[in-house]
């Protein structure tokens, strides 16, 4: 059976309530995103994405430099895809499935701070199972559908794409290029290091390529950051690398056609 990529080298608390509720948009002034409050059981219950940058919150030349380099990195992902593999509609179907289901787990967000919140990527279970230039198209779709519900803005939409798409994507493929060459091909090696670890590590550099951007060029201080957000960074570390792990691993044992980076041949022929 055809699958993507089979030749390549290579504290939560999520709302719910049964009673009406009614919402109110809200501004915060120190606050990285715009979203919505309401109160629930007496307590202000706020959401937001993890990183939704406004358009205003940076110098206005990083937008655009964040336009242009996007530009070159989809570019680049649209000339050199493997657009043979989405002809088969299993494959195609795959793909999109796995796309939105993606987009409703982005939408399970949990907060402590208005303008703060968190959620899982999922970069390296896209990229070990699609491709990085699947991987690309998956998450820039999720953050159009998200751009188009309004939780982020247009003009600040490649910053956010290379942020929460490119730049986790492109660093699991290279680490999971890295350990197919110096790494032995073993089973384990896949499931705990291209899997587990490379999306746990890939997270962490994540959290804090957003620190460094929001300490060193928007109005938050690193003690703000720090007591706010990166506090939280072993919990998310943890949960990336544990849910990209399980699925790996399960979709390895029952539908290793639907995870194209691994190979038999390379991981347990002759073990």
């Amino acid at each position: 059976m055809p699958a993507f990529f089979r030749d390549a080298d290579l504290p939560f608390l999520f709302e719910s309530h049964s009673r009406p509720v009614y919402y109110r948009p809200f501004v915060f002034p120190d606050a990285a995103t715009v979203g919505f409050c309401h109160n629930f059981a007496g307590y202000p219950v706020c959401w937001a994405s993890i990183v939704n940058f406004t358009a205003d919150l940076f110098p206005g030349f990083l937008y655009w430099l964040a336009h242009l380099v996007y530009a070159v990195v989809l570019g680049w992902a649209l000339y050199s895809a493997p657009w043979y593999k989405i002809r088969d509609r299993e494959n195609l179907h795959v793909f999109l499935g796995t796309t939105v289901a993606l987009l409703v787990i982005w939408s399970l967000k949990a907060g402590i701070k208005p303008g703060m919140s968190f959620h899982l990527l999922g970069a390296t279970l896209l990229m070990l199972m699609f491709g990085w230039q699947f991987a690309l198209f998956s998450l820039s779709l999720i953050l159009v559908g998200q751009a188009i519900y309004g939780n982020i803005e247009w003009f600040s939409f490649s910053i956010n794409a290379m942020v929460m798409a490119a730049v986790p994507v492109l660093f699991s493929f290279a680490v999971f290029r890295l350990s197919v060459r110096f790494l032995p091909r073993h089973f384990f090696i896949y499931t705990l290091f291209n899997a587990y670890f490379c999306a746990a590590l890939t997270m962490g550099v994540t959290m804090l390529l957003v620190a460094l951007l929001l300490g060193c060029c928007s109005h938050y201080t690193f003690d703000q950051i720090l007591d706010n957000y990166l506090i939280f960074s072993p919990m998310l570390v943890f949960a990336e690398g544990f849910f990209t792990g399980m699925l790996a691993t399960s979709m390895v044992l029952f539908r290793p056609e639907w995870i194209g980076s691994f190979d038999d041949r390379r991981y347990l022929s002759g073990k």
